[in-house]
């Protein structure tokens, strides 16, 4: 399997090349071919280069999937250039969270579903390997297949600086996993997903960019690790309630934020849960939500669907990913 790596948002590889070599080697010791392009390592690339990387990458009929190396913060400058007529006659597979909100966003708009997390840097180059519950999703992904989600054993806010050599062969400080919280009605939904990282979504409502309607989807909520207090946080999701978003979902999926970061500073996540939760009870009391899958900016990662299917059973409190290879729908 031939997997593309770019960066399409920070280019990381230029400022952590070790981290960067060891993805790529356990990409290849899992039997896949990762294939980089001009901006994957090219720091402060220019937003249309970058836009020309993706091109190429769905262009190429040898390529299977898209992987981000990581996030960032102005991929939102990089939509503009992107050619919807090309990208939708080559669709694939792409893996990316937190800034790539973006591209998965315009691949939504497009018809061509994706796959909401992922990281090379992150989930495959950094620590002590790739973990099991991250890798059964991503594989899952890959392949085209439905399967159950179940909770990881541990769970992380942030692993040890790049800037450490340790990083490359140590994990960091673990904690029990955070429990699953379930609400709204104990019924069955199914729904094709659709959201994101919570700050991008602010940046892509304001750009404009923005589906009309997403009637009947689950909708994904995850915050940043930029350890946006609740107040901000639930700022943004009231104005999705406002617009309309939260009425129109038959589920919701709502990521734990991360709690503390490399500097030390801390966020209570009592009150983050409570304050999103209670918007979206208020906006949505229909909708089937599940808090806690940790989909987003937390250790390990588990990949979800993004405009694929998820099924939620309120009753039984169990989530299914039916995660679909673009162009097979």
């Amino acid at each position: 399997m031939r997997i593309a790596v770019i960066s399409p948002a920070f280019a990381v590889p230029a400022v952590f090349p070790d981290i960067h070599e060891q993805a790529l080697t356990r990409m290849r010791e899992l039997g896949w071919d990762p294939v980089e392009y001009p901006t994957t390592r090219q720091l402060d690339a220019a937003p249309t280069d970058r836009a020309a990387d993706i091109h190429a990458a769905f262009a190429d009929p040898s390529i299977d999937a898209v992987f981000a190396t990581i996030g960032g913060n102005d991929q939102v400058t990089v939509i503009p250039h992107l050619d919807a007529d090309l990208i939708a006659a080559h669709p694939k597979q792409f893996f990316g969270y937190s800034d790539n909100t973006n591209l998965h966003n315009f691949l939504h708009n497009l018809g061509i579903p994706s796959v909401y997390g992922g990281s090379t840097q992150v989930h495959l180059g950094s620590g002590t390997g790739i973990d099991d519950a991250h890798l059964r999703t991503l594989c899952a992904a890959l392949a085209g297949e439905s399967i159950e989600l179940t909770a990881p054993s541990w769970g992380a806010s942030v692993g040890i600086s790049w800037e450490d050599p340790r990083s490359l062969t140590e994990d960091g400080p673990r904690h029990s996993p955070t429990r699953w919280q379930w609400s709204g009605p104990a019924e069955r939904v199914s729904g094709r997903t659709w959201g994101g990282c919570i700050e991008v979504l602010n940046q892509i409502a304001i750009a404009g960019r923005l589906p009309e309607r997403i009637d009947g989807a689950v909708l994904l909520l995850e915050a940043s690790e930029e350890l946006t207090p609740a107040g901000r946080i639930n700022d943004i999701v009231r104005a999705f309630g406002e617009r309309g978003f939260l009425r129109q979902s038959a589920g919701v999926l709502v990521a734990a934020p991360p709690t503390t970061d490399l500097e030390g500073r801390t966020l209570d996540p009592d009150t983050w849960r409570d304050t999103v939760l209670g918007t979206i009870a208020h906006y949505a009391p229909h909708a089937v939500c599940c808090f806690g899958v940790p989909f987003g900016h937390t250790l390990p990662q588990l990949v979800v669907p993004y405009g694929g299917r998820v099924t939620l059973d309120g009753r039984r409190q169990r989530i299914w990913a039916h995660y679909e290879l673009a162009g097979r729908r």
